[in-house]
Parts: structure tokens; C-alpha cells; sequence
């Protein structure tokens, strides 16, 4: 089985067995909290061995939302060069979407990974009556496969994000003027003449502000107007900065 069958397994068997009852906050930064519950790989091997789950909890944090693009959401932390793969396969159904996903840290320090002598039905059951006893709102549990586990974990991410941006984000950026809808019904990203998203436009404008206040370095202004592809519709004004009054 090649990488990309083997990720197009691990899309198809991944199942949400609990979903967040919470959306990602469209006016602050959101913390989800997550087990994804696999079968060691290894008891393909040894058959008459287990039951056994492994357990990874762990977190993953959204900035405030922003319209992005994404190729700005493939440089999120953490994730492996499967579960990459496995979000552009996704981010296709929905191709204009991708651009107003959400800004993604992977926090890596939050991961824990455990493995106990029950299956995964009595696993799940067992962590969602912790979870209600505790009233945790925003945590997902996913059933997924053992050595791309991060593949199931990305599948319902993305599926979280297209919600949230449908339910929420979506009639707050078109009240903005930031998205249209087209003949289809779908959101489309509203540009300027340069082909960048209004949304960014204005926060370009902010960080022009910041940098001319001394509050944010010019390097990374240029680093954002190099991941736009518009440095050079803002060349003139980025040099500007550095000349003397």
C-alpha cells in the first residue's frame, strides 16, 4: 500500500465517536481538547493477544479567526507530512473554504499517550463519562488508525472548521464585505485588484501601523507580505519605514 492509499485508508476508517458541542470561537482563541483511541498496530501481528487501546490526548489551539490561505494553513505546527496531505485532500471539497480556515498551533507538549487492557468501545465510554463529570465542552474523542493516527485527528479537525466557518464565521465575513456568495450558494473570498483577500488587506494595514510605532519588527511585516505573494504591491511603502524623517 502506498503513502497515498494508506492515507486514504486511514480517512475512511477514522470515526468520530464524540464531536466537540462547541464551535471554535469566532472573537477569541479556542483550546480543543482531544483523544483520538487506536489499536496498537502491533496486535495485527500477535492476534490473539489484547484487547488493548492506545490513548493520545492532547490539545490543539486557534487563534482568533482569520481569513487565511492555504497554503498559510500548511505551515501548522506539529502535524506529520500525512496529515498535510490528508488536509489538502479534504480542503478540495470545499476549494475556497481553505482560504478562511483557521489559524492552527499544535501543541505538542500537551500529548499524552497511554495504553490500557480494554477495547475501544469500552474506552470511549469510559473517557466520555469522565468528561461529562467534569463538564468538558469543547473535547472531541476519535476512533482512528493506529500509525497515521494524526490523519484521523486532522480529518475531524477540518470537519470542525468547515462547521464553525458555515454556522458562525461565514454570515459575520459576508456582513464585513470579506466573502460573496456565489451562483452555487458557496462563500467566495472577496480580493482587491492585487488578488489579496480584504480580510488581509486590513490586517496588513495593521501591522504597517505596528511596525511604524515601533511595536512589531519589520521582518515579520515582510515575512506576511511574503506569504500573501505581495511584497511587491507593498514594496515602496515596506522601504519607506526604514527612512529617516
Amino acid at each position: 500500500m502506498d503513502n497515498w492509499e494508506r492515507i486514504k485508508h486511514a480517512l475512511e476508517e477514522t470515526e468520530v465517536l464524540k464531536s466537540a458541542d462547541k464551535l471554535i470561537s469566532t472573537s477569541k482563541d479556542t483550546t480543543l481538547h482531544y483523544y483520538v483511541l487506536t489499536e496498537p498496530v502491533y496486535l495485527e501481528v500477535f492476534k490473539g493477544e489484547g484487547p488493548e487501546t492506545r490513548i493520545r490526548e492532547g490539545e490543539i489551539a486557534w487563534e482568533k479567526p482569520k481569513l487565511l490561505t492555504p497554503g498559510y494553513i500548511l505551515e501548522m505546527e506539529g502535524f506529520s507530512n500525512e496529515a498535510r496531505e490528508a488536509f489538502k485532500i479534504l480542503a478540495r471539497n470545499n476549494p475556497d473554504l481553505a482560504g478562511l480556515l483557521y489559524k492552527m498551533r499544535y501543541k505538542k507538549e500537551s500529548i499524552r499517550s497511554t495504553t490500557i487492557s480494554k477495547n475501544i468501545e469500552q474506552t470511549f465510554h469510559r473517557i466520555e463519562s469522565e468528561i461529562e463529570d467534569n463538564d468538558k465542552e469543547l473535547t472531541a474523542i476519535i476512533k482512528g488508525v493506529d500509525d497515521l493516527w494524526d490523519v484521523s485527528l486532522m480529518k475531524f479537525v477540518q470537519e470542525l472548521i468547515v462547521r464553525s466557518a458555515y454556522e458562525s464565521q461565514i454570515p459575520d465575513y459576508t456582513n464585513q464585505g470579506m466573502l460573496s456568495i456565489d451562483d452555487s450558494g458557496y462563500p467566495v473570498v472577496t480580493r482587491n485588484l492585487e488578488g489579496l483577500p480584504i480580510a488581509a488587506r486590513d490586517e496588513i494595514e495593521q501591522m504597517f501601523m505596528e511596525v511604524k510605532q515601533g511595536d512589531m519588527a519589520p521582518s515579520v511585516l515582510k515575512k506576511e507580505l511574503d506569504k500573501w505573494g505581495v511584497y511587491r504591491a507593498y514594496e515602496d511603502r515596506f522601504l519607506n519605514l526604514f527612512k529617516k524623517e
